[in-house]
């Protein structure tokens, strides 16, 4: 009989000479297992150790590698010390040691907990050991949220590595002070973004420079450990920049909880609603003048980037390339402005991009703004649009009927899916039919919530065309006798606009208005 053993430590150990060396604890448990395999006859296939590895962690390298094996039939036996050690969670006891294993010839066997899948009788047991593992598994984890909920209401900083311009303070655990090297590079971030220059251009000039990005600089203080992968993952990017202009840390606020963690049972997270959001105001020293950090929240509130001057052009964020769907970028030349495309520079294959002078592409809008007054402000348009009103409220109903549909199927199919469990635990249903029968009913009630959030869209989509088919007389009437564009009309009237690219032996640049009303 051939046994693989299988070996688990989830804790950090202190007593290792390196990374790469197995802990005393782990060289423990393969003297116990290998004795064992001796005493009973077995030839030892292999070992497989994985060292601060948690019992709920599925991604356990060693563990995978044991499992593959175990569906080929390498050998006939896994011996582990603890049927912990294999795993702490209940669902996967029931899955392979009351499962798989048994379809796949492999006996199941720890030593000091007595479990063993030959035994007859020894189920329950195993059940048991499971159970109390799972409920370890979750005590332990709901333990460890509510000591760190409590340190993050009181404004202790529990991250592992400090923010970038900050370090952990040696004297005071969760405390911050000002790394002054770094905390130089975020005051010109925020001083040139307050400038007019764009995010883009600021991480440009870092990088000429020089200048390591956060994640860089932490590796070379030794703060990180793993080696960069790629040179370009040492470079300031668009959204690092964005990052660090919206980050209260940098005037004195503590702010955590921004991700959680989808269960205990995986190591994986999710962003969290801003209201869950851990805030407390004056925890350490800022980095960030109060002053210029309002100014550079109501510079980043306008969504369009502004000129050196700190004004916003006209179709700033408003004019896009018909070919690519890329915002237009605006240009001068001496005084005259102008709106291309930036994948015009990148490459000739990127885009044959869109090019119009400001001056004309508000003469073309001013043109089609008159001429859809006249047809908006005639009476008999207008009666028409309220008898559109009408139909909006039957295409309202109508959407609000399927959200009804939906909203019993959702209702029937949760039931559904909670009686497959009791079912399953019951044991009317089998492991693999269960699955395929929850898969089904997941799959189907997935594309029932889909479809109600789309409904609901349709539903704010009516209304806001509603809306705009009401007020389309007063907004057209309060502009139309204006002789230039405003950044007020253009934000009032215009979604946005396509630009398409000039008609070859003319001047003629097509253009489409897509309007708020």
């Amino acid at each position: 009989m051939k046994a693989a053993i299988y070996c688990r430590l989830s804790e950090e150990d202190r007593d290792k000479r390196s990374f790469a060396d197995d802990s005393a604890s782990i060289q423990n448990q393969k003297s116990m297992l290998v004795q064992y395999a001796i005493e009973q006859g077995w030839e030892i296939y292999g070992i497989y150790s994985d060292d601060d590895y948690a019992g709920a962690d599925r991604n356990r390298p060693a563990f995978r590698r044991l499992l593959e094996d175990a569906e080929k039939r390498l050998f006939d036996i896994i011996l582990c010390k603890t049927q912990s050690r294999f795993t702490r969670e209940l669902e996967l006891v029931e899955k392979y040691l009351h499962g798989l294993f048994p379809q796949w010839g492999i006996r199941f066997v720890s030593i000091v907990d007595n479990a063993d899948t030959d035994v007859k009788g020894n189920k329950k047991s195993r059940q048991i050991n499971g159970l109390v593992n799972e409920w370890y598994l979750e005590d332990m984890s709901d333990n460890i949220r509510s000591v760190l909920r409590n340190r993050r209401e009181n404004g202790f900083h529990i991250g592992a590595t400090a923010l970038y311009g900050y370090q952990k303070d040696p004297e005071r655990k969760g405390h911050l002070i000002i790394d002054e090297e770094a905390a130089q590079v975020v005051r010109e971030v925020f001083t040139l973004f307050s400038q007019g220059y764009g995010k883009s251009a600021i991480a440009r000039m870092l990088n000429d420079r020089g200048v390591p990005n956060p994640t860089e600089y932490k590796r070379r203080k030794g703060i990180i450990k793993t080696p960069t992968k790629q040179k370009i993952s040492t470079l300031w990017k668009y959204y690092t920049i964005a990052d660090m202009l919206e980050n209260e840390m940098y005037i004195g606020n503590m702010v955590q909880g921004k991700y959680g963690s989808v269960s205990y049972k995986t190591k994986k997270n999710k962003p969290r609603p801003k209201e869950q959001w851990y805030r407390v105001e004056g925890t350490h020293e800022p980095i960030i003048e109060k002053e210029l950090w309002e100014k550079v929240k109501a510079m980043r509130e306008q969504k369009a980037k502004p000129f050196i001057t700190g004004t916003i052009g006209l179709f700033s964020g408003k004019a896009r390339c018909a070919e690519c769907g890329y915002v237009l970028r605006s240009g001068k030349r001496e005084n005259w402005r102008f709106l291309t495309c930036p994948n015009r520079s990148v490459s000739k294959d990127a885009c044959r991009g869109a090019f119009i002078s400001v001056s004309r592409l508000e003469s073309k809008v001013m043109e089609e703004l008159k001429r859809l007054a006249e047809i908006y402000l005639d009476q008999e348009a207008v009666e028409q649009g309220i008898r559109l009103g009408n139909d909006y409220e039957k295409q309202k109903s109508n959407v609000m009927e399927r959200m009804k549909s939906y909203e019993k199927k959702i209702q029937e199919h949760t039931k559904a899916l909670r009686e497959l469990y009791l079912d399953k635990v019951r044991g009317i249903l089998t492991e693999e039919d269960y699955l395929d029968m929850t898969r089904a009913f997941s799959i189907e009630k997935q594309r029932m919530e889909e479809a109600l959030e789309l409904c609901r869209k349709q539903i704010l989509e009516i209304e806001e065309r509603q809306k705009a088919g009401e007020n389309r007389k007063e907004l057209v009437e309060t502009y139309i006798h204006m002789e230039h564009l405003t950044r007020e009309m253009v934000e009032a009237l215009i979604d946005h606009i396509d630009v398409g690219r000039r008609i070859p032996r003319s001047r003629d640049v097509p253009i489409t208005v897509y309007w708020n009303f």
